[in-house]
Parts: C-alpha cells; sequence; structure tokens
C-alpha cells in the first residue's frame, strides 16, 4: 500500500464512530501463517510493526504469532532473527507441512489477543487496512472480513472457476460467504474461542468463520502483488480445496445423487413397463443389444459418480475418526507455555 493509500486507510479509520466501552485492546494479536515466505518477512515486519504504530486505539500489549508452516527454506530462521529484534514476535514451526488450514489454527489456539488480526505473509493482505478494522471493531463488530471486490487481475478462467464456486455454495450449503472474502480477517476473543472449540480436523476457514455468526462487517480492499516467491496455490490445490468446503458444509450432494437414483429406476421401470405392454399386445420384437449396451453404460458411469461422491464423505468421516492431531509442533520461540498439539 503506498503512502496516499495509508493516509487514506488511516483516515477512513478515524472517520468511523466509536462504540462505547471499546476505547482500548489489553492485548492484540497478528497470526500470520508462513510457507517459504523468507523473501517477503523483513518487509512484512517493517509495515506491520508501523502499521500498529498508528491505530486509532490504545494497545496495552501486541504480539506477532508467525506460524512456519514446514517451510523448506530459511523462513523459520528469519523468524527468529525478528525475534532477536523485536520481543513481540513468537513462532511455532510444525514438523511438516500440514497446510494453510492447520497454520492457521495454531495461530488462533495461540494468539492471547483480546483482538486477532489473521493475515497471509506475502504482503498481499496490506497491514495498513489493520486500522479501519479495528476501528469497525471499536464500533461492535465481533468479526471483520477483509472482501476483494475486484478480481480483474486474475486469469479469466480462475475468475469463472471462483464465481462458479461462490455460487453453488450459496446454493448448496448452511452458510454464505462473502463472494472475494479471504482470510484476512479481524476476530474479537468470543469469536476466536468459539472457532478454537470446533473439534473437526477437515477445516474450511471461510466456512467455519461464516458458520460461528456474531456480528460481521465487511471492508472492501485490492490485495497487493506478492512481495517475493510465488503462489503454492495451483488450479488443482484450489479445486481440491473448493471440494472440502462443499462436502464439509454440505450434505446436498448425497441427497442429489438419492434423487437420481430415484429419477433413473423410475425412467426404467416405465421403460421396461412399456417393453412389455408393447411385446404383449403388438408383439413386437425388441432387439437391442447396442440399446442395451448403451443403458448398462450409462447407468455403471451414474453408479460409479455416486459412488465418488459417497467416498468423498467417507473420507471426511475416516479422517475425523481416526482423531489424528491437526499438525505436529516442532518448535516454538517466544511462548512461555507450551501450546498443546491439536
Amino acid at each position: 500500500m503506498s503512502r496516499p493509500d495509508l493516509q487514506q486507510a488511516l483516515a477512513t479509520a478515524a472517520s468511523l464512530p466509536a462504540a462505547s466501552g471499546r476505547t482500548r485492546i489489553p492485548v492484540l494479536s497478528v497470526v500470520i501463517p508462513l510457507y517459504n515466505e523468507s523473501g517477503s518477512l523483513g518487509l512484512l515486519h517493517q509495515r506491520l510493526s508501523a502499521a500498529l504504530d498508528t491505530l486509532p486505539l490504545e494497545v496495552g500489549r501486541r504480539e506477532l504469532v508467525f506460524v512456519d508452516d514446514g517451510s523448506r527454506d530459511t523462513t523459520f530462521a528469519e523468524v527468529g532473527m525478528l525475534r532477536a529484534q523485536d520481543a513481540n514476535v513468537k513462532a511455532i514451526r510444525f514438523a511438516r507441512n500440514f497446510g494453510k488450514e492447520a497454520a492457521m489454527a495454531a495461530g488462533l489456539r495461540a494468539a492471547s489477543g483480546d483482538v486477532v488480526v489473521l493475515m497471509d505473509g506475502d504482503l498481499q493482505h496490506p497491514p495498513e487496512l489493520i486500522a479501519e478494522m479495528v476501528t469497525h471493531w471499536q464500533q461492535g463488530a465481533s468479526m471483520v472480513t477483509a472482501v476483494r471486490r475486484s478480481r480483474d487481475t486474475d486469469p479469466w478462467l480462475r475468475r469463472q472457476l471462483s464465481r462458479a464456486f461462490y455460487s453453488l455454495f450459496k446454493r448448496v450449503s448452511e452458510v454464505a460467504l462473502a463472494e472475494g472474502g479471504g482470510d484476512f480477517r479481524l476476530f474479537d476473543r468470543a469469536v476466536v474461542d468459539a472457532i478454537n472449540s470446533l473439534p473437526e480436523r477437515t477445516r474450511f476457514m471461510k466456512g467455519i468463520t461464516s458458520w460461528v455468526g456474531f456480528r460481521q462487517v465487511e471492508v472492501d480492499f485490492e490485495p497487493e502483488e506478492r512481495a517475493a516467491g510465488a503462489s503454492a496455490w495451483s488450479m488443482l490445490r484450489l479445486l481440491r480445496y473448493a471440494v472440502d468446503g462443499l462436502s464439509t458444509f454440505s450434505t446436498l450432494p448425497l441427497r442429489v445423487w438419492s434423487l437420481v437414483g430415484l429419477v433413473m429406476a423410475a425412467i426404467s421401470g416405465l421403460y421396461g413397463g412399456w417393453l412389455v405392454v408393447r411385446t404383449a399386445i403388438w408383439g413386437i420384437d425388441v432387439p437391442g443389444y447396442a440399446s442395451i449396451m448403451v443403458a448398462v453404460l450409462f447407468l455403471s458411469g451414474i453408479q460409479l459418480i455416486s459412488l465418488g461422491v459417497l467416498g468423498e464423505y467417507v473420507g471426511r468421516i475416516f479422517t475425523e475418526v481416526k482423531a489424528r492431531p491437526l499438525y505436529l509442533v516442532a518448535e516454538r520461540i517466544g511462548f512461555e507455555r507450551q501450546e498443546p498439539q491439536a
């Protein structure tokens, strides 16, 4: 975010009216999942520290909780150097790569703040926006979500798939997602405690934050270019993430295939009855090796697809029943007490 943009964000934050009773933040936590972000850590810490120094509310204490999701570069070593310069820095290093969802869960469980900000470590989430988010919290919001309103810089196919996902999710899920809403959010302590109380292993944070409810507010933002490196989110990984979200928050696919089975059974029954009547009354033979093969192959395809859908849900059950930890921690920096594995 450029200097004019910073001034604009601060002016917007200052113009919002304050709510009674929220004039100070005793502890503010910023949770940042990391994966191979060594190239951006220095600039991230610099901009984040500057942004927190200009918040519209007094902050008693702040902590920056970095969660290294099994990086293969020098990310964790650089976080250690930041800790030597800034006592507010804390860090968790996973034993291996467990994924961003696990890293966010670990960070929220480790954060002790009365207000907790969750953001990415590649600087696509501008730290300067935190001031406006804090002011919305001051007004009484329990959760503030930064929403990306424009995707003009994304490839055409990715934009269309994103729109299709949000549209489908809205129709089949029990919760509604803000289109363009990502993981850049501010939470009140009550929201963090509610999220931390959820036991599931297959996590979809966008859905979880909508499911817990509370008073939620959206703020617009435009993501910046990555400070360094390239995104680890390929199209295949995004597709898998979408499937996880749909299967976690909707049972409609199971019901759809039950309906498909009923419809196919009804059509088959009617067609079979017609063939019996046709042969009995008019004596017309029904040769049809080709038609039989087409019908068999079609129904086999339907069955395989339905088995695949069932398999997704059975796989989720299998994951939950095993009750393996969501992540394993190899090392911690700056924590006085040991956080439990989860």
